[in-house]
């Protein structure tokens, strides 16, 4: 009996911290709502109607969204390819695995500016060009939503292999081979057998760099530039430069419902097109 509550005790000790880290985030969270539904006179919703009677924050609202699609989509188009390889090569994996993933040991800032380097009127890529004969003056690939999207879809593609490397290593061996017993040609059985099995994972990546990509906030400054500006950005300006942090919590609650509803969405696609056994 006294060893029980003694394990009690030590079980209850464990999870101290977890409990903590999970009072904070709530703690947080009803602060993000008192913020954006508080007003000097009480329960208000100024904030909200500050950011939707404004055609200009409509346009952030739409290019945060439209980047987003884009990046989710470009990072799960260019990830696949590289998800395949690793899952073929098992010798390799190891190997081509750090380097995907090597990125990620390198700060976010550090990246961000390495793409300025490369993309900027003076970067390698124009410079480059322009000694080919190619062009004539530099093209013009940061400070737009270009830029953004390059930068984004680099940062988020580690994610998009990862998620759909760990569906493709779950598929049976056994099913290429029946399909190319049945006569099926390579291309036919990727079509037919693995590419439904492995879209679990595939939406898997699609939903994080999306929801990734919704709250960006470096890379767009720093690629996008003053103008081109995000929710996430914006959500930056508040706070920093405004001070306003009741507006910045509208503007995050804005931005979370645009999530989820994204999120919602592409939830039913993936219902839509992956198998209910393979779910």
């Amino acid at each position: 009996m006294r060893g029980a509550t003694s394990a009690s005790r030590s079980l209850g000790w464990l999870l101290l911290p977890a409990l903590l880290v999970l009072a904070l985030f709530l703690g947080s969270v009803a602060l993000l709502f008192f913020h954006a539904f508080w007003g000097k006179d009480g329960f208000s919703l100024i904030y909200f109607r500050q950011i939707l009677d404004r055609a200009d924050y409509h346009e952030v609202f739409l290019r945060t969204v439209s980047i987003a699609a884009i990046v989710s989509i470009a990072a799960a188009i260019l990830a696949y390819p590289i998800a395949w390889l690793l899952w073929r090569l098992p010798r390799w994996r190891n190997l081509l695995l750090v380097i995907v993933l090597v990125p990620w040991l390198v700060s976010l800032v550090v990246r961000t500016y390495g793409w300025l380097v490369i993309l900027g009127p003076k970067g390698f890529l124009n410079e480059t060009l322009k000694w080919a004969g190619v062009i004539q003056s530099p093209l013009p690939l940061i400070f737009n939503d270009l830029g953004v999207v390059i930068g984004l879809t680099h940062v988020l593609m580690p994610f998009a292999v990862i998620s759909t490397l760990s569906v493709l290593l779950q598929i049976d061996n056994r099913l290429e081979e029946a399909s190319e017993s049945l006569g099926a040609g390579g291309f036919e059985t990727w079509r037919r057998v693995v590419l439904p099995l492995s879209l679990p994972g595939v939406f898997t990546g699609l939903s994080i760099t999306f929801l990734t990509s919704m709250g960006a906030i470096v890379t767009p400054i720093l690629l996008g530039g003053i103008r081109q500006k995000m929710a996430g950005t914006q959500i930056y300006q508040e706070v920093v430069y405004n001070f306003n942090m009741s507006k910045a919590s509208a503007w995050a609650i804005c931005l979370l419902l645009l999530s989820a509803l994204g999120l919602a969405l592409l939830r039913a696609a993936e219902a839509a097109l992956v198998p209910k056994a393979d779910r």
